[in-house]
């Protein structure tokens, strides 16, 4: 199945690299295989053949991003996760633990809940014949118990069935698959390079979602590099140089690590990459671009340092960066720690295989979960959330989504992922142009993409 071992080396986390391309013994059981890192056939994202085996193989036996924990804040409180086909009910516990429950009737198949809510007397009642459930699954009420054969109505036999559930990260997960590893095997190192990142003291700000004509790993694999930002989001490239220049001058390291993971950081600077960015112009653009990794109150602080410097000069960018950590001690807000291996990390990302990725920067963090729509390959719900770190005696209540926008919804969505999506579909109509059999992947830029399609077909060639 996944490759879970740890290579030796000083720090665990950065020398938990992945293997590279799969053998014979996985790519000989796998439709339209990853034979190389250089190119992923076209098939892969519409072929419904290897839909299916997705269906079969990938998503009752891997962990997924199912819930926020501030989505049920409360005893009795209610979300609803769905993925291909398969309902669950996370459920916030009397005792504050949480539960995924199969969200069906033991008696006619009815669907428990939808959407999110809350279970009134921690009970959950069936709106067909009104039989109910303690929120821990166990069956509380049969109405009309004398018209059933009595074998037929033991407890044991009615309780909802549970899927496995963990938390980490302020997150909820679940796995299908009851025999499945512990969720911080499976998370390793992606979960522990984000709790170092403070991702934990993070809460929702906004959560927002897309359906777009476009298969679920075309559209994350689009937010697994920074390279497009030239040429898609020209506004936020503020290097001073030539317009044709194909110099990339954002130095950034991509790493694909073990169970399918991947990041991408600054890197090390490299000679010929002169100039510096406006680092608070590029601010100000992210911030009125998508009121995510860099929010206003961020921008209040680098501005109040500048006054006349240079904001292109690297001093500026110190100074406006240890007054963020100086903003953050007087506010009471828990921010990550003054670290290299966290300030490297800003204005990149952490893949966690296999539909979820986290953007963290200063005290905040941009989050995508993309999965399959309506049992088709070529759409996908897309969900965005905003996360951010408050003063803990001003944390907010319940996380609740704000809506499904139109991918184009200027009201709803801010130009940064107005021109991201725009992209999406065009690349799923062109991945079914006859004259295209793959597509061709960077050896350095695109790195993780590749590390990401590897993984799934181990887990598309794995006896469960």
């Amino acid at each position: 199945m996944t490759t879970t071992e740890r290579s030796t080396g000083t720090d665990p986390i950065e020398s938990a690299l992945a293997t590279g391309p799969n053998g014979d013994d996985v790519n000989s059981k796998v439709p339209f295989n990853m034979k190389d890192g250089l190119h992923v056939p076209s098939e892969r994202y519409y072929s419904r053949e290897f839909f299916e085996l997705e269906k079969k193989k990938l998503w009752p036996h891997v962990w997924q991003m199912a819930a926020r924990e501030e989505e049920i804040p409360n005893p009795g409180d209610f979300t609803e996760y769905e993925i291909i086909g398969q309902s669950l009910l996370i459920v916030r516990q009397v005792d504050g633990s949480v539960k995924a429950l199969h969200n069906v009737c033991r008696h006619r198949a009815t669907e428990l809940g939808s959407g999110c809510g809350r279970f009134p007397g921690n009970q959950i009642v069936c709106p067909f014949h009104g039989w109910r459930w303690k929120t821990d699954g166990s069956i509380s009420h049969i109405f009309g118990r004398e018209g059933f054969a009595k074998e037929t109505v033991q407890p044991e036999n009615l309780a909802l069935h549970e899927a496995r559930c963990e938390s980490w990260g302020g997150h909820i997960w679940i796995n299908l698959d009851n025999d499945a590893p512990p969720l911080r095997e499976a998370l390793f190192p992606a979960a522990d390079i984000l709790t170092r990142s403070g991702v934990d003291n993070m809460r929702v700000k906004w959560w927002k979602e897309a359906v777009i004509n476009c298969n679920w790993k075309l559209a994350q694999e689009a937010f697994f590099e920074g390279w497009h930002v030239k040429q898609t989001h020209p506004q936020l490239y503020t290097y001073v140089d030539e317009s044709d220049s194909e110099i990339n001058k954002q130095n950034v390291a991509y790493t694909p690590f073990v169970n399918g993971h991947g990041r991408f950081q600054s890197g090390d600077s490299r000679e010929g990459y002169g100039g510096k960015p406006d680092f608070l112009k590029a601010a100000k653009l992210n911030q009125q671009g998508q009121d995510a990794m860099t929010l206003e109150r961020d921008i209040h602080v680098f501005e109040s340092v500048a006054g006349n410097m240079d904001t292109s000069d690297p001093a500026y960018t110190a100074k406006a960066i240890n007054a963020l950590f100086e903003y953050w001690e007087g506010a009471g807000i828990e921010g990550p720690s003054k670290t290299p291996e966290v300030m490297k990390l800003w204005g990149g990302d952490i893949h966690l295989f296999p539909n979820y990725l986290m953007l963290p920067m200063y005290a905040n963090s941009l989050c995508y979960r993309v999965r399959p729509h309506n049992d088709d390959p070529e759409w996908c719900r897309f969900e965005v959330w905003s996360l951010t770190t408050y003063p803990k005696s001003a944390e907010p209540t319940r996380a609740v989504l704000s809506g499904r926008f139109d991918k184009d919804d200027a009201d709803h969505w801010g130009l940064i992922p107005r021109q991201d999506f725009a992209n999406l579909e065009r690349m799923q109509r062109g991945i079914k142009n006859q004259s295209l059999s793959e597509t061709t992947l960077a050896e350095l830029w695109e790195v993780t993409i590749a590390n990401m399609h590897q993984e799934l077909d181990r887990r598309l060639a794995a006896d469960y």
